[in-house]
């Protein structure tokens, strides 16, 4: 079943077309993976499921992204674009804490939701550090600030930040470019009991953490949908030369 759909969808930096009539399904509870060499698009394509390019003028979509059941068209003008971010999380390339305490991060989207139950918040911060295999490590220094954290585990304090609103979708940007093996491994594991209970995409420039992470894979180039299908498909007999030549490191 799928959880969103992207279709024909184009976007606009201002005059210039960054992507071009992209159509893809994004399965329920699965990792979709995007992959394609650097300025294809691959990042510019995740960032309107949130809506993300509305805060800089000029921008414009055409096409549609429906997120499902009720088939809302995430980059309709009518659409509120604060109420998508709650909808749809989302994990950037590098930790990006608030300089505040590690408790204060995971609830601030709570807070912005207008929730002021105590325990309710104090229930809902314990479970997203738990669900983002933080909670053992921090439960006792809450309080403390969110930068005396290492790379890895800020990493997933925004995992946990981006889980407590309860989203429909995760994004990930890149998520673990900017960290050490050992933490990236961490990581993907935590994508992968994740998605019992998210639909996730993934942007990534590592093919084999696509290979290893993903059901789905979508293949980018200059701003356009080569190709799109089972990981494990694409990854050994892609069905374009083009994605052929990439994967096997011909160009990218």
């Amino acid at each position: 079943m799928n959880k969103a759909e992207v279709k024909k969808l184009s976007f606009y930096y201002s005059s210039v077309q960054a992507l071009k009539d992209i159509s893809l399904p994004i399965e329920e509870k699965k990792v979709t993976a995007v992959i394609g060499p650097s300025g294809c698009g691959k990042s510019t394509l995740l960032r309107c499921f949130n809506r993300m390019h509305d805060l800089y003028p000029g921008n414009r979509y055409d096409g549609e992204i429906l997120l499902h059941p009720d088939s809302i068209n995430l980059v309709g003008a009518h659409i509120d674009p604060i109420e998508i971010r709650m909808r749809i999380g989302m994990v950037f390339q590098k930790p990006n804490p608030f300089p505040k305490s590690i408790y204060e991060n995971v609830v601030y989207g709570l807070k912005v939701r207008g929730i002021k139950k105590k325990r309710l918040i104090d229930e809902k911060c314990e479970k997203s550090l738990r669900d983002a295999a933080l909670w053992e490590e921090v439960k006792d220094r809450l309080h403390k600030p969110a930068f005396n954290l290492s790379g890895g585990q800020q990493q997933r304090l925004c995992i946990a930040r981006a889980l407590a609103t309860e989203p429909e979708i995760l994004l990930f940007d890149e998520p673990t470019s900017a960290l050490d093996p050992i933490a990236t491994a961490r990581v993907e594991e935590l994508i992968e009991e994740l998605k019992e209970k998210v639909t996730i995409v993934i942007v990534t420039h590592n093919m084999q953490q696509a290979a290893r992470i993903s059901d789905s894979t979508a293949f980018l180039y200059m701003g356009e949908l080569i190709e799109f299908g089972k990981t494990k498909q694409l990854f050994t007999n892609p069905r374009e030369k083009k994605t052929e030549d990439y994967i096997t490191g011909r160009f990218g």
